[in-house]
């Protein structure tokens, strides 16, 4: 598994400050997608347990609000146990602090995955959907086009159905 960037310090993407890992690999390859650098999955750097530890660590920052999860794509199928196990750790060590993950895949795809059920047990929020160029829309909130949704997953978990973020 592997990882092109670690933002020690991210505004943009969820909320306040953050600590942001961008996973290497995506087969979506959307048109103008903003990381392209991220779709080889053979790019980037070996994800060992070490970079997992000072991650951590930069999560540990008492006005780090919580850690978000990009890519690439952070659900495809190669990249899943990495995802997993970092929203784990993260969890266990800062469960009062909120994660963020984006996908191309959608919720409902993801519950249908069995190597995906794991995962959506720890996070707060998914960003879901392929960006779609045609629908972009600047004014959008942590969220490229208007296709992609972003959900509170726990309260979609216990209600059995989507239910939206709201601020």
């Amino acid at each position: 598994m592997r990882y092109n960037l670690i933002r020690k310090m991210d505004i943009a993407d969820g909320p306040g400050v953050r600590v942001s890992i961008f996973l290497q690999g995506c087969e979506f390859h959307c048109f103008n997608c903003f990381n392209p650098e991220t779709w080889d999955f053979d790019g980037g750097d070996e994800l060992t347990d070490e970079v997992i530890e000072r991650l951590m660590e930069l999560c540990s920052e008492e006005y780090i609000q919580g850690l978000s999860i990009l890519g690439g794509e952070p659900m495809h199928p190669k990249n899943i146990a990495a995802t997993t196990m970092i929203a784990k750790t993260f969890k266990n060590m800062y469960p009062e602090k909120n994660l963020w993950v984006w996908s191309g895949f959608t919720f409902e795809a993801l519950q249908k995955r069995k190597d995906a059920q794991e995962v959506l047990q720890y996070l707060d929020t998914l960003v879901d959907g392929q960006y779609k160029d045609e629908l972009h829309d600047f004014r959008l909130e942590w969220r490229g086009s208007s296709n992609q949704r972003v959900i509170n997953v726990p309260a979609s978990l216990k209600k059995g159905e989507i239910v939206l973020l709201t601020k």
